[in-house]
C-alpha cells in the first residue's frame, strides 16, 4: 500500500466511513490515477472535470454510480491533500427522480410464498417485516430478536446509528420454527461459515429466486421489501415521523418521498375531471 491510500484510508476511517464506503472511495481514486497514468496528488481541476466528463460520455455510467467517483475525489482532494480548490467548481449532474418499485400487499405475499426453503423465506420475510436494509438483515444476531419488549435490534444500520424496529408476533412465530430446525448462532443468517453473516451476494441471488418463483413482472430487488415497507406502513396510517424512525433516516426528506409513492391518498381523492357536466357524448354542456 502507497503511503497515499494509506493516508487516504486512515482519513476515511476517522470519519467514520463504512468498510464499504472506504473500499469504494479508494478504487475511484485509483481508477482516476489509472486514467492518467499519474499519481493523483499530481493531477488538478482539469484533470478532475475531464475524469468525470469521461464517466458519463465514454463509460455511461449511471448517476449514483458517477455521484460516488465524484465524492470520493472531494474527499481525496479536500480531506487528504488539503486542496479544496481543486475539486470547488466541480458540477453535480441532476440524477432523474424516478419513484421506487413498489410491491403491493398481494404482490408481497406472492413473492414470500415463492420459496420452500425455511432459511431464505425467514431472512425475506424479516427483512419484508423490519423495512431492513440488506446489510442490516444480513448481520442480524439471534440476540437481537428481542421476544420480552417486541422489537428486533439493528447494530449499527447506515450512518453507525443503531435503532429498534417492531418485532411482529407473526415473524416472531416464523423465526422461533426456523431457529428450532437450524438452531443458528451467532448470526440468526449465517453463511457458510456457522461463524460468519451470509454474504450480500447471496441474499440477493435468494431474492432473485423469489422473484422468478414468483413470476412477478415487477423489477425486484432486495431494497424493493424496504420500499414497500414504508409504503404499506403510509397507506395504513402510520405517520412520517414513524416511519422515518423506523427506517433509520437521517433526513425528513427521503422518508417524504414515500408520499409520491402511495396509492391511497390518490383513490381517495376526487378527480376534477368527475365534476365536469358532460354531455352523453364526451363535450362539456354549453
Amino acid at each position: 500500500m502507497t503511503p497515499l491510500r494509506r493516508r487516504m484510508t486512515e482519513d476515511l476511517i476517522l470519519h467514520n466511513r463504512s468498510p464499504k464506503t472506504i473500499r469504494l472511495y479508494i478504487n475511484w481514486v485509483a481508477d482516476f490515477a489509472r486514467h492518467f497514468h499519474t499519481s493523483p496528488d499530481q493531477l488538478g481541476p482539469e484533470h478532475v472535470r475531464s475524469y468525470l466528463l469521461h464517466l458519463i460520455q465514454e463509460r455511461q455510467v449511471s448517476c449514483n454510480v458517477h455521484k460516488q467517483a465524484r465524492l470520493a475525489l472531494q474527499f481525496f482532494y479536500r480531506v487528504t491533500l488539503g486542496r479544496d480548490w481543486v475539486v470547488a467548481e466541480v458540477a453535480c449532474p441532476k440524477a432523474p427522480k424516478k419513484l421506487p418499485v413498489v410491491l403491493s400487499q398481494d404482490e408481497m405475499a406472492r413473492f414470500l410464498d415463492a420459496l420452500d426453503n425455511p432459511k431464505h423465506r425467514a431472512l425475506l420475510m424479516t427483512a419484508y417485516a423490519g423495512g431492513l436494509r440488506l446489510s442490516e438483515v444480513a448481520r442480524l444476531r439471534v440476540e437481537d430478536i428481542d421476544s420480552a419488549r417486541m422489537v428486533l435490534h439493528v447494530r449499527q444500520g447506515k450512518g453507525h446509528k443503531d435503532r429498534d424496529v417492531m418485532l411482529s408476533p407473526r415473524l416472531l412465530a416464523v423465526l422461533r420454527e426456523y431457529w428450532a430446525a437450524d438452531r443458528p448462532r451467532p448470526f440468526l443468517f449465517p453463511g457458510r461459515q456457522p461463524d460468519r453473516p451470509v454474504s450480500p451476494r447471496t441474499v440477493q441471488m435468494v431474492c432473485r429466486r423469489a422473484l422468478e418463483a414468483s413470476g412477478l413482472s415487477k423489477h425486484v430487488h432486495m431494497h424493493t421489501l424496504r420500499h414497500s415497507f414504508a409504503t404499506h406502513l403510509l397507506e395504513s396510517g402510520t405517520d412520517l415521523r414513524t416511519i422515518q424512525v423506523l427506517l433509520g433516516h437521517h433526513s425528513f426528506s427521503t422518508t417524504a418521498r414515500y408520499l409520491h409513492v402511495t396509492t391511497a391518498a390518490l383513490k381517495s381523492t376526487r378527480s376534477p375531471f368527475d365534476g365536469l357536466a358532460l354531455a352523453p357524448g364526451g363535450e362539456a354542456q354549453p
